[in-house]
């Protein structure tokens, strides 16, 4: 058997996908120059005065430095490899290494200066999305100014008045889809009422990726990849919080669909759009919150109630991976799309034969893109220890090398549960069997974040689905006790921005 649909070359310990949510100013009393540790500060670490800063997990903060009153960020437009989940890596296109972009954190009346170099093989352009600022600034090529072409660099410099959830993103349109966008968080210079303990950042993103492929199809609408800051369930990390606290959540959307986000387990409260926070007036309260193409939205609530809640796109293909012929092989007796070695035969285009022929069985071509084979064929029918085993012997000595030494620690070999007639009943089989404990992967995602979450559950989440773990103070403390302890040291990093250009008092994050 293949869990969740791909043979996985290495089980990834503690340290794959633990997010990277530093705080990226320093105290107020820290002095130009000095050296800082920024990399790896906890959840919403508290600055100087108290105050909390956005937690983007999974993608990483971009650091600055103050230069002549002015703060100033340097982005890379570049190609860019991401692990969507462990063992499926695809290749994107977006900043400094990281696709979403690094996370972009200022106060309200500061004066930015964004340095932009184009590393890609053509022409790109940045778009400031909501940012009331001067023309030259916006980003649009052809209308407010040239594209920056390869090699190229262009130096944007405006000052902010607004407050809210904002986000950078080129302004070319299948760039866009090859997933180049940021956060940018403007925080306000007046503390918010009330104040949260917690705030994050979640961008929505989908992709078009067929299998063996390492490249989403930027022209294609059929999304099977839907991911949350460019992770897909079970590898996303989930956010942590302390029973009682007030939570802020920033959704961000920059794909083709529009998104029902739905929490479980609270009522919030909508408080912000791409337009910045509203008034206290205008706020609804819900448990799901539709975030449409090109749009932010900001919920806030108290996590008065205790346990492992799911947040995802309420729209079932999204919380599943669209997992259909294009993702993964059957594994039910019955009708199905059937699958063959060639894109289109794996798309159900039969050229010749038919769809019952033994060379027409699900393959791995239908799987993660580790290669495919005929040697490698599954049953469509119900899977079992033994034939999941038989499976993975028989990816050794294939055509794309020999991989018998590859690891397999971690995949939860377990019988499906289905009933004894389930092949009776109408509606069974789906194209693929999408939920349940024979796909658990909880060790390939293993993290501290994941500490204590029931056995089995990583075989129920897929897709744009993530966890809000509010927790009593004695496991909410061992869980940031477990991420202390996976850190590495990082390397120092100089002249973070320490204060803000709009006047001595330390920065606010509230």
């Amino acid at each position: 058997m293949k869990n969740r649909r791909a043979f996985l070359r290495n089980a990834f310990g503690l340290g794959a996908g633990l997010a990277a949510a530093p705080t990226l100013l320093a105290s107020p009393t820290q002095a130009r120059g000095e050296r800082m540790d920024v990399a790896h500060l906890g959840h919403s670490t508290r600055l100087g005065g108290g105050y909390v800063s956005v937690e983007t997990p999974d993608i990483p903060q971009l650091p600055c430095r103050m230069a002549g009153g002015v703060k100033e960020f340097h982005l890379i437009a570049e190609p860019v490899k991401q692990e969507l989940i462990p063992g499926k890596v695809v290749n994107l296109w977006g900043y400094n290494g990281s696709a979403p972009g690094p996370t972009i954190q200022v106060t309200q009346g500061d004066r930015v200066r964004i340095i932009v170099d184009n590393h890609l093989p053509e022409p790109t352009s940045m778009h400031w999305h909501g940012f009331e600022i001067p023309i030259e600034m916006d980003g649009a090529p052809g209308s407010s100014q040239d594209p920056i072409p390869p090699g190229g660099r262009f130096i944007y410099e405006f000052t902010l008045h607004q407050a809210g959830t904002f986000f950078y993103h080129s302004h070319m349109a299948m760039q866009e889809m090859m997933g180049m966008i940021g956060a940018f968080i403007m925080h306000s210079k007046e503390n918010y009422d009330p104040p949260v303990d917690k705030d994050f950042g979640i961008i929505l993103q989908e992709f078009a990726i067929l299998p063996n492929n390492p490249i989403p199809n930027s022209m294609n609408m059929e999304f099977n990849w839907l991911t949350l800051n460019g992770k897909s369930g079970p590898a996303t990390t989930p956010l942590i919080v302390r029973l009682n606290d007030r939570v802020r959540l920033r959704f961000i959307n920059l794909g083709m669909d529009h998104h029902p986000i739905h929490l479980h387990g609270h009522t919030f409260v909508v408080t912000g759009t791409e337009a910045g926070r509203q008034p206290q007036s205008t706020w609804g309260s819900g448990n799901t919150v539709l975030v449409g193409v090109a749009q932010s939205r900001d919920v806030e609530f108290v996590a008065n109630n205790p346990g492992d809640w799911m947040i995802h796109c309420h729209l079932p293909h999204h919380m599943m991976n669209q997992m259909s012929s294009v993702v993964g092989s059957m594994t039910r007796r019955g009708s199905g799309m059937p699958a063959g070695l060639s894109m289109e035969e794996g798309m159900g285009i039969l050229r010749e034969g038919n769809a019952i022929s033994e060379d027409k069985g699900a393959s791995l071509g239908r799987g993660m893109g580790v290669g495919s084979a005929r040697e490698q064929t599954t049953v469509n029918g119900a899977l079992s220890t033994e034939h999941a085993g038989r499976s993975m012997n028989s990816m050794t000595g294939m055509e794309h090398g020999d991989m018998s030494g590859m690891q397999h620690e971690g995949m939860q070999m377990t019988t499906p549960e289905v009933a004894r007639d389930a092949n009776s009943v109408p509606g069974f089989p789906q194209d693929a069997f999408m939920e349940g404990t024979a796909m658990a992967m909880d060790k390939m995602v293993e993290k501290p974040e994941n500490y204590g979450l029931r056995p089995g559950w990583s075989g129920f989440m897929q897709g744009m689905m993530t966890f809000l773990r509010v927790l009593p103070p004695d496991m909410y403390d061992k869980v940031m006790a477990l991420r202390e302890r996976q850190k590495s040291k990082p390397e120092p990093m100089q002249d973070m921005c320490s204060t803000s250009t709009t006047g001595s008092s330390p920065i606010r994050f509230i």
